[in-house]
This record gives C-alpha cells, sequence and structure tokens, in this order.
C-alpha cells in the first residue's frame, strides 16, 4: 500500500503568509503541528516536506516553495518519487466559489480556474485526486478574484478562519482513516 500526500496550496514568502489563498498551506501546516512533524527541504524538489504516521499508514505532508500557478510539477515529481497514486492525493486549497467559513470535500472534477488546481491536474494528467476545499467567499464589488485572494482575511473573519483550519486538519485525517464517503458526511457543510 502506497503512502498518503497531503498538499497545501498557496504562495511562498512572508507577504503571502495570511492571505486566503494560502489557506491549504495553513491546514498542512497545522497537521504537521498536530502530528509533531517538522518541515524539511525536500532533495532536488522546491517543496517542503514532512513524513508522519496515521494510525500506521505513512502520510507526507507537502508544501509547494514555488508561486501556486507552477506547483503542479514538483508535487508530481514527489509523488512519482514516492509512487503515490492520485487515488492518494490530497490536495487543500482555496475555493472562491464557496462562501466564507464553508468546507467540502470531493474527489475530481472542474478546476473552476484555480490556477494551483490547474498546474497540479496538468502536471499529474489528471484531476481524480481528493481536494479539501475551504471557502473564502466571493470578492465584494467590482474587486478582482485575484486581488481578494491575495488579501488577507479580515480582522472579524480572523477567528472563524482558525475554525475552518483546524476543521480542515480533521477532514483530512478523517479521510486517511475512513475514506471520502464519511468524510464528507461528516465534513460536508455551508459557511456561516
Amino acid at each position: 500500500m502506497s503512502a498518503w500526500l497531503v498538499v497545501g496550496l498557496g504562495n511562498p514568502g512572508e507577504r503571502y503568509a495570511s492571505t486566503r489563498h494560502n489557506i491549504g498551506a495553513r491546514v498542512v501546516e497545522r497537521l504537521a503541528e498536530r502530528l509533531g512533524e517538522r518541515f524539511r527541504k525536500a532533495r532536488f524538489l522546491p517543496l517542503l516536506v514532512a513524513e508522519a504516521k496515521v494510525d500506521g499508514e505513512r502520510v507526507w505532508l507537502v508544501r509547494p516553495m514555488t508561486f501556486m500557478n507552477i506547483s503542479g510539477p514538483p508535487v508530481a515529481s514527489f509523488a512519482r518519487r514516492h509512487r503515490i497514486g492520485t487515488d492518494r492525493i490530497v490536495v487543500c486549497q482555496d475555493e472562491i466559489d464557496l462562501a466564507f467559513g464553508s468546507l467540502r470535500l470531493k474527489q475530481g472534477g472542474s478546476t473552476a480556474g484555480h490556477r494551483g488546481l490547474d498546474s497540479l491536474s496538468q502536471a499529474l494528467r489528471t484531476k481524480d485526486f481528493y481536494r479539501v476545499r475551504l471557502g473564502v467567499g466571493r470578492p465584494p464589488g467590482r474587486k478582482e478574484a485575484a486581488d481578494h485572494v491575495l488579501d488577507t482575511f479580515a480582522k472579524r473573519e480572523r477567528e472563524d478562519v482558525e475554525l475552518l483550519i483546524e476543521d480542515a486538519a480533521d477532514a483530512v485525517l478523517a479521510l486517511i482513516r475512513e475514506g471520502l464517503a464519511t468524510a464528507q458526511d461528516r465534513f460536508n457543510r455551508r459557511g456561516g
């Protein structure tokens, strides 16, 4: 049985650390904290990786250190190197098409123009990986979607963001332990 690969999408650097676009990366960071693991640089790839065990299963936590729209190739290289099939890849990502605070798990389907997912789909040659979609909501008024996701969360949203990250980390663990259908029943919900 191959390992699991949990990918947290985001952009590198302090400038982006607290933006909506980096909420996926924050989920993977939270999982590493919970599982008592530290990230290290991958050999020959622009990735931070942590290796953990979840109920005896090997789980790689991965954080690309490239910009999101080119994160697919290093993740695909890592998956090939470790012989991880797409049926054991979980991607944590921001989702503007979900209301702020919502959480949804699914497998495959459209990327809805999410450049990180587009890059992964092209590099993996499939869209059939699991997704943990974290709702960041649509931009208000005439604000561009790109500007919205590269903004930090509003002060009033920050407490809810922390809860969403915790729930998403729980959802990843449930997906690994119990499968997609059970995890969806427990965690798929509408936002606040």
